[in-house]
C-alpha cells in the first residue's frame, strides 16, 4: 500500500495525442463518502467511517438499506451541493482545452443525469459527454476510452484487463489496486495532473 503523500508514476505509459478520457464523478470528482456516510447515520443511525472503509463492499449495512443510502445520496439536491475536489476542474479543463476527449461518468441511474449536468456547469467543468452506465467498462470499451480516472478497484482492474490505461485518487477501499505498477495513483488532483501530463501532453497550472 502507498504511504500518505507518495504516488505511482506513469512507468511504461506512452504519450498519447487527442485521448478519450472517462472521468467518474463520486469520490473521484468530489468526495462522496461523507454524503453517504450522512444518510445513513440519518435513516439508520449507522456511521460509515472513511478510514474504516477498507474493502469496495459495505459490511455495516443491509442491501437494501445500502440502496437507500445510495439513492439518496444522489438526489438532486445533493448532487447540486457537490464541491469538487480542489484542482479537479482545472485539471479536466487543461486536458479539454488541450483536445482530449472528455467523457464524465454519473451514477447509472438516468434520473441523476439532469442534474448531474447542471452540476458540471455550475462548476464550470467542461466535457464532451455524459454517460450513466451500468456497466462501467463495457461501455470505455465500447466507446473507445483510453484512459479512465475512477476510484472503484473493479473498474481499474477491468480496464486494465481491457489493455485501458487506468488512474485513480487514492482511498482506504482502493490501496491494494494501487500496487498495480500501470495505475497511476496520487493523494490528491494536484498531484494526479502533475503525473498524468506526461501521459496526456497537457502542462500543469501554475501555482500546483
Amino acid at each position: 500500500m502507498l504511504p500518505t503523500g507518495t504516488a505511482k508514476g506513469p512507468g511504461k505509459w506512452k504519450r498519447g495525442t487527442d485521448m478519450k478520457i472517462a472521468v467518474d464523478i463520486d469520490s473521484t470528482l468530489h468526495h462522496h463518502w461523507d454524503v453517504v456516510s450522512d444518510v445513513s447515520q440519518r435513516r439508520f443511525g449507522v456511521r460509515l467511517p472513511y478510514d474504516e472503509q477498507l474493502t469496495w463492499g459495505f459490511t455495516r449495512l443491509r442491501q437494501e438499506q445500502l440502496d437507500v443510502c445510495v439513492r439518496e445520496s444522489h438526489s438532486d439536491a445533493r448532487i447540486m451541493a457537490g464541491v469538487p475536489y480542489a484542482g479537479a476542474v482545472e485539471a479536466v479543463a487543461e486536458w479539454h482545452a488541450h483536445g482530449h476527449f472528455v467523457q464524465v461518468l454519473s451514477h447509472p441511474s438516468a434520473s441523476c443525469r439532469r442534474a448531474t449536468a447542471a452540476w458540471l456547469e455550475a462548476i464550470g467543468l467542461p466535457f464532451d459527454d455524459l454517460q450513466c452506465p451500468e456497466r462501467r467498462v463495457e461501455m470505455c470499451v465500447r466507446e473507445g476510452i483510453q484512459l479512465l480516472i475512477d476510484d472503484s478497484p473493479l473498474s481499474i482492474a477491468g480496464a486494465l484487463e481491457h489493455g485501458i490505461a487506468a488512474a485513480t485518487l487514492v482511498h482506504p477501499w482502493n490501496e491494494e489496486v494501487c500496487d498495480e505498477e500501470d495505475v497511476i495513483c496520487a493523494r490528491d488532483w494536484h498531484q494526479l495532473a502533475q503525473l498524468l501530463a506526461p501521459v496526456l501532453g497537457a502542462p500543469v497550472a501554475a501555482g500546483r
